[in-house]
């Protein structure tokens, strides 16, 4: 058994802003060393938002965010039109692409390809073929490699569009799978399948908000809680996962949490 993952804990969302900064800064710089580029899958929810206050805030002496050397991909994403409410894309845009200076470069993104919108295995098969096309031909690696996956957590403990219970966490070959009966609306997805969840460089999560306590301490504090989907990544992924929450998410919970920044 590896480490545990590491949970930081912080009075607020707005606190913890600048310590999520300095954990995406590292991965870039890492990245950056490594092979010049930085690869990023990023799932919807509160954390664009979060990552924008993180991302675009003036700051000084901690580096710069490079973006003109991202490469963002979706962890999961709604089979609707990239302009709908629904869209991961969308909100991604709004709450961080559209708003990140010139200055700062333009990261390459890569949405899906909404000609599939009706098929969603066809939908689930070209984002499969956009990463391969990306991470090296699929008989060369088993699974693609990000240096970084930031991702969200359900009150049920879902990430991604892996949810508590579906047949999809028991798929161990296919990267990216399809869903057509989302417990949550809308029912037609896609998503990234939990062993390249598992498998990032480094993976972050940001959880906020007294609504999150009760699946944190079960993630946390009980073997059940360790099968949610949230709660393989964190046994699998072992010390690579960083958790960034607020107070009141971790109220309760036993797993030891290190409080203020990173």
């Amino acid at each position: 058994m590896g480490k545990p993952p590491n949970l930081y804990a912080f009075q607020s969302a707005d606190e913890l802003a600048p310590s999520l900064r300095t954990y995406v800064l590292d991965a870039q710089n890492s990245a950056l060393e490594r092979h010049h580029i930085f690869r990023v899958a990023v799932s919807g929810g509160s954390l664009p938002k979060t990552l924008a206050q993180a991302l675009l805030q003036e700051t000084n002496g901690d580096g710069k965010v490079q973006f003109d050397k991202w490469e963002i991909f979706y962890a999961d994403e709604r089979a609707v039109p990239l302009d709908h409410e629904d869209s991961n894309h969308r909100l991604v845009k709004e709450e961080l692409l559209n708003k990140i200076p010139a200055e700062l470069g333009t990261p390459k993104v890569y949405p899906i390809d909404t000609k599939y919108l009706d098929d969603v295995q066809e939908l689930a098969d070209q984002y499969e073929k956009t990463l391969v096309s990306v991470f090296a031909a699929r008989d060369s690696v088993k699974l693609p490699l990000f240096d970084l996956l930031l991702l969200g957590c359900g009150p049920d403990g879902h990430t991604c569009s892996l949810f508590p219970g579906s047949e999809l966490l028991r798929e161990t070959e296919a990267w990216v799978l399809p869903i057509s009966d989302s417990p949550k609306p809308p029912p037609k997805r896609i998503t990234i399948s939990l062993p390249v969840a598992q498998h990032g460089l480094k993976i972050g999560f940001v959880a906020t908000g007294g609504g999150k306590k009760d699946v944190m301490r079960q993630i946390f504090d009980t073997d059940e809680g360790q099968q949610l989907p949230c709660g393989l990544v964190n046994l699998k992924g072992a010390e690579r996962v960083s958790w960034f929450v607020d107070y009141a998410a971790i109220e309760g919970v036993s797993f030891p949490a290190r409080r203020g920044s990173l």
